[in-house]
């Protein structure tokens, strides 16, 4: 519909051009099209994460034999269970409560300090913010493998080389600069006037942080920290230099790799990496949702 104005000044609406049949049909079919390649893309990456995993799974039941058999896609004719208490007894369990001991302390450091420094980024403007700022933004860019051998010398002169706390340390280091990055974006979406009406009626900035906007910013806390998890759960190289006489989950399944020539048990080695793929998969499932509300918050915002 289009406006015209008659010579008396009043407005009226004549009908605008209309799409074709032949057009519609057309813009349709092209959408159609991305439609179908869009979830082919989709279904193709679901095949390459799911497949591995679920063929790991079902190894982790099996013997040598059956795993390496005609078809290692069969199921097995008695589960094994017993891969699972040989590989805790390998020590997969010691390096699992390590994992768990330096993920979560590393992970809630993390979002602590990440966090606060996102907020102050986002919502004060002092001298040097936009430098600091970019300077984390630049910390994801760099390579971890530059710093390990300066990194190495600064644990080991702190006497925190292979300890809980220098791990944790490193870990929280390693992961804040995407914890700022993301969380500055997303405080920047939530209202400033409810921090204002907070300050007006007397509680500080402290009090107004921790009580007013960090429970706002929940899925977005939550998105991150997912990220944050399966980052510090997965990292391989900074344990395996700064602490390698208490191995985390990801050295000690590399441990039973390499012992795999001489051993000849996979079922033990896939129980383990079960036993390492589990926790993770099962947060996921639990908070996924609020890790997609957190990922699509601000642009909805």
């Amino acid at each position: 519909m289009t406006l015209q104005i008659d010579v008396e000044g009043r407005t009226q609406d004549t009908p605008g051009p209309k799409k074709g049949r032949d057009e519609a049909v057309g813009e349709r079919g092209g959408f159609g099209v991305v439609n179908v390649f869009s979830h082919a893309v989709l279904v193709a990456w679901s095949v390459l994460v799911v497949v591995p995993f679920a063929w790991a799974l079902i190894a982790s039941v099996k013997s040598t034999g059956e795993i390496f058999g005609d078809n290692p896609w069969a199921l097995p004719k008695h589960l094994l269970w017993d891969n699972f208490s040989k590989a805790w007894h390998k020590g997969v369990g010691d390096y699992l409560l390590n994992s768990v001991v330096v993920v979560v302390f590393g992970v809630f450091g993390t979002m602590l300090f990440g966090s606060m420094v996102a907020y102050v980024l986002a919502r004060y403007q002092f001298p040097g913010n936009r430098f600091i700022y970019y300077l984390f933004a630049a910390g994801m860019m760099f390579p971890t493998f530059l710093a390990i051998v300066p990194l190495f010398f600064v644990v080991k002169g702190f006497g925190m080389v292979s300890t809980y706390q220098g791990l944790i340390l490193v870990y929280i280091a390693y992961s804040l600069p995407f914890t700022v990055f993301f969380m500055h974006a997303f405080f920047r979406t939530l209202p400033t006037s409810i921090a204002e009406a907070a300050l007006v009626d007397g509680a500080g900035h402290a009090t107004t942080f921790f009580r007013v906007m960090l429970p706002m910013a929940k899925p977005g806390l939550l998105s991150v920290g997912i990220f944050n998890v399966l980052g510090q759960w997965n990292q391989f190289v900074l344990p395996s230099f700064l602490s390698p006489e208490k191995p985390v989950l990801s050295q000690g399944i590399a441990t039973l790799l390499g012992s795999q020539r001489y051993e000849n048990d996979w079922g033990t080695l896939f129980a383990a990496l079960t036993i390492a793929m589990v926790p993770v998969v099962a947060v996921y499932l639990v908070f996924y949702r609020q890790v997609q509300a957190g990922l699509t918050g601000a642009t909805l915002k």
